[in-house]
């Protein structure tokens, strides 16, 4: 390294690692120094990048614990409505779209906001206005429900006499009519219709998505449904493709999709689908269940009903997709063949029976470092809050909804209660019992940034240009500080990853670098979200640039 002196130096920045540090040299893809400017800039040589950070924060590449980048990237090849907030935009939105693309049989995309219509559920008739002739299908923002026009339940044949999968809701009008709303398991009815993307669609869109991620300084990710989901073909392929073409950057694990539809007679499938995703920065030793559904469509597992409009109890305590005892027995079976287990839960039922499940697996299987985890977290029964920590499974959150805005005023608290509303995403007490903490974005549900995700974590508020106004903090006792969001954000999620040598600034880590516009550490924490990323390096290689 003397001869020819480091690959790349920073210097002038404010380095996220112990000791107070303002630069660090590279070499080979990994960390070898970190200390003053004048002593890791006398391992400069004359073909080193030497960077001046003019203050700015260089911490460890982010890397999201719960993401679906091919999805993301597909939608925003198509109509895509998350930049709308009302009803008038998105149907001025899809509009537009059917108008510039005559050519599509479907008009197909995602990416509106259930607040935006009376009781989340949008009608067909809005979308017949304007596309009469060609079905729609678009998925919401979390995905859980889907908005279809007349000609799309015309030809999946959903009428008054289709029944409710058990799985799903098809949203009805007073005499049993389909309006146009379709959740959970129902959204199939439509989407397994639509024509299937091509490999090169597919690539296209990943790549795409890895570009936008690397702009927000994303260096590695775990995919969270590898597998066919609703319209969302199988991505094994496509990342198998990007890892053998050198096409990816990022390093990767994908989540395998359990079919709540089949048993543990998929084991096997999931252990031949593991060996093909395998590759240069690419693996697949994780299991993706899904165990409920969201509050605002009622299909989160609660220990308790739903309450209805008037503040009544009901009768619906929403969907547990997996028996509970069959989720255990499904968790120390993976675990028998050294697979990580990746559950969805949002409710408090659904998250006591996947920690359950995981218990099971503690007393059938013994210690292990699979490193499990449960996204979402949304409510959780303070009893449960102390057992992240004691059966050592992660919490992966997604800080950026733990926030008010039209949707959790609307659609979540009036229906979940005072009482459970107070329970939601218990950040703060699930870190200060011990629990280890690593972070996602759940892209495209929501924005990717991580900085936009740091901002909530910390100030229990969304950014500004986030919401149309300013909102009280949601459960402000449950802020995590800036720190601990971060290190969630980074060594968190490499952590999930089995990523050991990422996820901080240390000497003989790899070198997967963030330069950041500014040290958010030093200005207030209502500017948080302000931070943008200068220049994103992954092993050392600059793969980003602002």
């Amino acid at each position: 390294m003397r001869t020819r002196g480091a690959d790349l130096v920073v210097v002038g920045a404010r380095v996220f690692a112990p000791g107070g540090a303002s630069a660090v040299a590279v070499s080979d893809g990994r960390i070898v120094a970190i200390g003053g400017d004048d002593a890791v800039r006398a391992l400069a040589g004359p073909r080193t990048d030497v960077v001046g950070a003019r203050g700015g924060l260089l911490h460890a590449g982010f890397v999201d614990a719960h993401v679906h980048p091919v999805q993301a990237g597909l939608e925003r090849m198509r109509c895509d409505l998350s930049a709308g907030r009302t009803a008038t935009e998105y149907v001025e939105a899809v509009a537009c779209y059917a108008a510039a693309h005559p050519d599509r049989s479907w008009i197909a995309g995602a990416g509106w906001a259930m607040a935006a219509f009376p009781g989340g559920a949008p009608h067909a008739e809005l979308l017949d206005a304007v596309v009469p002739d060609r079905p729609v299908f678009l998925p919401n923002r979390d995905h859980h429900s889907a908005w279809v026009n007349s000609r799309a339940l015309e030809f999946a044949g959903i009428d008054a006499r289709t029944p409710d999968p058990v799985d799903g809701r098809i949203e009805r009008d007073a005499d049993g009519r389909p309006t146009g709303t379709l959740h959970e398991g129902a959204m199939r009815l439509v989407g397994d219709l639509l024509p299937q993307d091509t490999p090169a669609e597919m690539l296209a869109a990943l790549l795409d998505a890895q570009d936008h991620l690397h702009s927000l300084g994303v260096t590695g990710w775990q995919d969270a449904i590898i597998g066919n989901h609703t319209n969302l073909l199988d991505a094994s392929g496509t990342y198998r493709e990007a890892s053998e073409r050198g096409l990816l950057t990022a390093r990767v694990v994908g989540a395998l999709f359990w079919d709540r539809h089949r048993g543990a007679e998929q084991v096997e499938d999931l252990l031949a689908r593991r060996e093909v995703m395998t590759g240069p920065g690419l693996s697949a030793g994780t299991v993706k269940i899904m165990q409920d559904g969201v509050p605002e469509n009622f299909t989160a597992g609660m220990t308790e009903p739903y309450l209805d409009a008037c503040g009544c109890r009901t009768a619906n305590a929403g969907l547990s997709f997996l028996d509970p005892a069959a989720l255990a027995e499904h968790v120390v079976e993976l675990e028998r063949h050294g697979f990580q287990v990746h559950v969805h839960a949002i409710g408090d039922r659904a998250v006591r029976e996947a920690l359950d499940a995981f218990a099971a697996g503690r007393r059938a299987n013994g210690p292990h470092d699979l490193r499990h985890h449960i996204a979402h977290v949304q409510v959780v029964h303070p009893d449960d809050v102390p057992r992240f920590a004691g059966l050592g499974v992660a919490v992966n959150m997604q800080a950026l909804w733990a926030a008010n805005d039209p949707q959790m005023l609307e659609l979540n608290v009036p229906f979940l209660g005072p009482e459970r509303a107070r329970w939601q995403y218990p950040f703060g007490d699930l870190a200060r019992s011990g629990a280890r903490l690593c972070a996602g974005s759940d892209w495209p549900v929501t924005s990717p940034d991580p900085w936009d995700a740091l901002h909530v974590a910390v100030n229990r508020q969304l950014p500004e240009q986030l919401v149309d106004r300013a909102y009280e903090p949601f459960l402000p006792e449950q802020a995590l500080d800036l720190a601990t969001a971060l290190t969630a954000y980074t060594a968190g999620s490499a952590w999930i990853n089995h990523a050991d040598d990422t996820g901080r600034i240390e000497v003989g880590a790899r070198a997967d670098l963030v330069l950041a516009s500014r040290d958010p550490f030093t200005g207030p924490a209502e500017e948080i979200a302000t931070t943008a990323v200068v220049a994103t390096y992954v092993g050392g290689r600059l793969v980003h640039h602002a």
